[in-house]
């Protein structure tokens, strides 16, 4: 993941250079450029694989996390130079987190004292589980810095942006299907919801790089997932996916 963030910003740093470098009789006037086919604003979706970094090996994940984004951006062209923009948006993101049909779940709303999804150790035999998942959703605010090659025809052009997502948590969904309960119960479900566990706060720097309207982006939450306390707090989600955006 931290490969992905250099990459990108060494991609970056080499497109400003040669910006700033081109030869006055090759250089464009890019402060003049025709940007009425631009649009100022846009939509952006992502949909990408989640993973948890530095979980410890008692969570047991399975199956394929899976994160989806949806935000409205507003893009400030430099009057400088047009092949460069900030974009600044609101939206939300929701994230899904897969575990272990034979996980001992460990997870008490009206008590909460730990979160984990353990390996079953033989133990709890009498539970049996169907399905586990953790679904969670934010507010969040990204900002971008954006460098595109050919502004006056985004639809054609290469795309690169760095940026950050500052994200508040509005809902924690814990929901399991049960094959069989310690009580003799059988297939039925349960949800719980709760933050109590989580930190409110999410702060994850972001990359992208694409043509025209599709590319790829990645984020790493740099704070802790899980509040102190209350399970493991070394968990950093990441996301890879796909990104779906005008601009």
């Amino acid at each position: 993941m931290k490969k992905c963030f250099l990459v990108t910003g060494l991609i970056f740093s080499f497109l400003m250079t040669q910006a700033q470098e081109t030869t006055p009789s090759k250089k464009k006037d890019w402060s003049k450029a025709n940007l009425t086919n631009r649009p100022k604003d846009h939509l952006m979706f992502q949909l990408g694989y989640l993973g948890w970094a530095q979980a410890p090996d008692s969570i047991a994940t399975k199956g394929l996390a899976r994160s989806f984004n949806a935000y409205f951006i507003f893009d400030f062209p430099f009057k400088t130079d047009a092949r460069f923009s900030v974009g600044i948006g609101v939206g939300f993101g929701t994230d899904h987190m897969f575990f272990d049909n034979g996980a001992r779940r460990d997870l008490n709303i009206t008590n909460p004292t730990t979160f984990r999804f353990a390996r079953n150790t033989g133990a709890d035999t009498a539970i049996s589980y169907k399905k586990i998942k953790l679904g969670t959703a934010y507010l969040e605010a990204p900002v971008e810095l954006r460098f595109m090659t050919k502004p006056e025809t985004p639809n054609k052009s290469l795309k690169f942006a760095l940026g950050v997502k500052v994200g508040t948590m509005l809902s924690a969904v814990d929901k399991t299907k049960f094959n069989r309960d310690a009580s003799g119960n059988v297939d039925f479900s349960r949800k719980d919801k709760s933050r109590v566990h989580f930190n409110g706060l999410r702060l994850a720097p972001t990359a992208r790089i694409g043509y025209g309207n599709i590319g790829l982006f990645a984020q790493y939450q740099l704070n802790d997932f899980i509040k102190e306390g209350q399970g493991p707090n070394t968990i950093r989600p990441f996301i890879i996916g796909l990104v779906f955006t005008g601009l």
